[in-house]
């Protein structure tokens, strides 16, 4: 019979068999944020965001687990000042004893990670990643991925089939967007150092998040289309992924915990669109 609840440890040691942490980038925070590693987990929130909102959301459905993508703790802390956004956040999860985890850019270079459902999404074929990692670790992982439709599009409809897998009102375009569009290049999140490896690789337009003015200007310059679709879109498609993955992980392990998805974090990023001149 499944069990009901596991340890904190536990959960780290599946996690790490999903998207191990030793593979995190060297600048990046993975693994446990917060939290006692012998604590029960009674239940699991998964998000892309560590928010305030979010931890009051786990609590109003009492579950004592939270995993997201982004680092609560990113940059070392030298002071914890409990009126500041962190300093609540800290205190709201160390006072109702909440554990939080990350699962950053080792999520990211998983062969089924933050890209892929990017790629999935728009249905490429054939995909590989723009930066491979060494065959006898892990296969197929690494940053981005580059594939094809399964038919060739005019730019207008894919432009139009991007926003709908999106979910997004508007994308921003450096470069020339080609008349008709069949190899795609993508890189969940902040991904604009991976345009010019993008190009080299024959894709013929490139999607990512946070894409830099030089890297826009290159790509005028290239002839090469560069699509901005901001950081949030192109990466919260991986959260319920995630979230099956790691709910068929635990049952392998005999393990059975509540896993909801946040019903409230939402783009932190607003379109204005003026009406008229």
């Amino acid at each position: 019979m499944p069990a009901e609840t596991f340890s904190t440890t536990t959960l780290l040691s599946i996690l790490n068999s999903i998207a191990p942490f030793a593979m995190a980038e060297p600048w990046d925070n993975v693994g446990l944020m917060v939290g006692n590693p012998d604590q029960q987990v009674s239940g699991i929130m998964v998000a892309l965001d560590p928010t305030e909102a979010l931890i009051h959301e786990a609590l109003s459905q009492n579950l004592n687990t939270i995993l997201t993508h982004h680092p609560l703790i990113f940059h070392p802390l030298k002071t914890i000042p409990s009126n500041t956004p962190i300093g609540r956040m800290l205190k709201t999860a160390l006072s109702h004893d909440l554990v939080i985890i990350a699962c950053h850019s080792n999520l990211d270079l998983i062969s089924e990670g933050v890209s892929n459902a990017l790629a999935e999404k728009l249905g490429l074929h054939d995909t590989r990643p723009l930066t491979g990692l060494a065959p006898v670790t892990q296969g197929q992982g690494g940053f981005g991925k580059i594939g094809t439709l399964p038919i060739p599009m005019p730019s207008g409809q894919f432009l139009t089939h991007l926003l709908t897998a999106l979910a997004a009102p508007g994308i921003q375009i450096a470069g020339r967007l080609p008349e008709t569009i069949h190899t795609v290049a993508l890189c969940g999140g902040s991904g604009s150092d991976l345009a010019e490896t993008a190009w080299s690789m024959g894709a013929q337009v490139y999607i990512t998040g946070e894409v830099k003015h030089s890297v826009t200007r290159w790509a005028e310059a290239a002839d090469f289309c560069v699509i901005d679709a901001g950081h949030y879109p192109t990466e919260n498609l991986v959260v319920p992924i995630f979230a099956e993955i790691l709910k068929k992980s635990c049952a392998t392990q005999g393990f059975t915990p509540t896993i909801n998805i946040t019903a409230q974090q939402n783009n932190p990023m607003q379109w204005v669109v003026l009406n008229g001149p």
